[in-house]
């Protein structure tokens, strides 16, 4: 647990004006990685997909990936950017278990895009993240700590570091001072983030999914006086991997930092953990400025240096800004504001545009992925899109309910079936017996029990009281396992006893 002070947020923003700074990596979805021929596959066995040039063997030479070069471009584009005429990777010196050549090859006063911007809609209000850059790099293995209680290496019996990751294709943005956004500090962090992450899997380059570690944040905040104009030292609270908790970082360090100042201390520069569990975050190590890297260019590898046409190629190739078509889409649907945040909340943006596209009405695909879909995809642990059903089999279900041969309660049942591998949505109906019946003598017949069942509602009804009629047809949904023809059903109920 953490021992420090800490202010109340909104306390601390009374006295104190906060700045944002995001580094967000994201893993590219290369076949191989960015120096050399090895697989980039997630997953491997530990050490099975290393050589001797990422694992930094002596004589080993690089060579750059060109599909990397492509996705930085297209991502620097896509933020806006200018794109370097000519760049060059540098040697980023430091030493850790789970970089075995001892230097990280990445890009620094070089970068193949800069000066770039991104605007974030947070309640209404338009905020613009100015982007620094976006640079090419590679990631480092991954170290296991094993034997102690936290997983992190204080404490541990010993350490394991799969080489697998070292290698892969990186690509780094990196955000200026976000000031001014105040009280929204947090949410604006996270807004960011998300809508990176969009832009990343519209544009197809990375599969962005933050717990596998292909998008991750690294949060930096700073507190001033207010009205200062001024930054403060930073924190950069590393490798968040997932929206609250981006958010939930942000609020931490503003309390800490208040915490800190208040008690007339100073904020040190450092690198800091965040904890999932309690929403704290812990020291990790003092952060090191770029000068104590001795970046110093690659000597190893050629300059890159996209020709005009090329990146004329590529600007073309780039996909509908995302926030421009869900405002577009918004229209077309008819969603409300809240809805269509209750969709892209929900990870189900993208599905119900497919699902959409098969011919579901826009409501009825949202009302599927968002609430029915997206509890079975949180009680089984999963994505939104690996539930177990496709938009195709959600706009046949939908068919099914349109055409009456079954109901919404008896469409849940099509989709245990789907996600049991049954059948087509058809075959399922047909093999569970869920189609709907509307034979007036079976629905006489339960009609007709259910009048003698309830004598005290059949009177109301025969007194002019239509509306007791639902508790009748509950009665005659119940007796038939929901599939009768609740609109039949309430037309002989009235037919026998108005």
């Amino acid at each position: 647990m953490s021992t420090e002070t800490l202010v109340d947020f909104d306390e601390a923003l009374t006295r104190y004006e906060p700045a944002l700074g995001l580094e967000v990596h994201v893993e590219l979805n290369t076949a191989t990685k960015m120096f050399c021929g090895c697989p980039a596959t997630f997953g491997g066995e530990p050490n099975t997909q290393v050589c001797p040039t990422c694992l930094g063997l002596p004589g080993a030479m690089p060579a750059v990936n060109a599909k990397a070069v492509e996705a930085a471009i297209r991502i620097g584009l896509a933020l806006n950017c200018d794109i370097a005429e000519w760049c060059r990777f540098a040697r980023k010196n430091y030493f850790y278990p789970d970089m075995p050549k001892n230097f990280q090859t990445s890009q620094y006063d070089e970068p193949i895009a800069f000066d770039g911007y991104m605007d974030v809609d947070v309640d209404g209000e338009t905020f613009r993240v100015d982007i620094e850059r976006a640079h090419m790099e590679e990631d480092t293995g991954k170290s296991t700590h094993v034997g102690g209680a936290t997983g992190r290496i204080h404490g541990a019996d010993h350490s394991l570091v799969d080489y697998n990751r070292a290698g892969i294709p990186l690509i780094e943005i990196v955000t200026r001072p976000i000031t001014g956004a105040g009280e929204k500090a947090p949410a604006v962090a996270r807004a960011y983030v998300q809508q990176l992450r969009d832009l990343i899997l519209a544009l197809g380059v990375s599969e962005a999914r933050m717990d596998q570690g292909n998008l991750r944040a690294d949060v930096n905040l700073s507190l001033a006086p207010a009205g200062s104009g001024a930054l403060g030292t930073r924190s950069e609270t590393k490798n968040v991997n997932s929206f609250r908790s981006i958010e939930r970082a942000v609020r931490f360090e503003v309390s800490r930092h208040a915490g800190v100042l208040d008690g007339g201390g100073k904020v040190v520069q450092e690198t800091r953990h965040f904890h999932e569990d309690t929403g704290i975050t812990t020291s990790g190590r003092e952060k090191s400025d770029a000068e104590d890297y001795r970046y110093f260019p690659e000597p190893d590898l050629v300059p890159v240096a996209p020709s005009r046409a090329w990146v004329e190629e590529l600007r073309a190739t780039l996909p509908e800004n995302p926030t421009t078509k869900r405002a577009r889409l918004q229209g077309e649907w008819g969603f409300t504001d809240l809805e269509m945040r209750d969709t892209v909340g929900a990870g189900a943006f993208g599905l119900v545009e497919e699902t959409i596209a098969a011919g579901a009405a826009p409501q009825a695909a949202r009302k599927w992925w968002v609430a029915e879909l997206a509890r079975r995809a949180k009680d089984a642990g999963v994505e939104l899109a690996e539930v177990g059903v496709t938009p195709a089999q959600v706009a046949a279900v939908q068919a099914l309910v349109d055409a009456g041969t079954i109901n919404d309660k008896l469409a849940r049942q099509v989709f245990d079936g789907l996600v049991a591998g049954e059948g087509t949505p058809e075959e399922i109906v047909a093999a569970r017996g869920l189609a709907i019946v509307s034979d007036d003598g079976a629905l006489g017949a339960a009609v007709d029990k259910a009048i003698e069942a309830n004598p005290d509602v059949a009177q109301k009804i025969r007194d002019g009281k239509h509306a007791a009629a639902g508790a009748l047809i509950g009665a005659v949904m119940k007796e038939m396992r929901g599939q009768a023809d609740a609109g039949r059903v309430r037309e002989l109920v009235l037919e026998r006893l108005a």
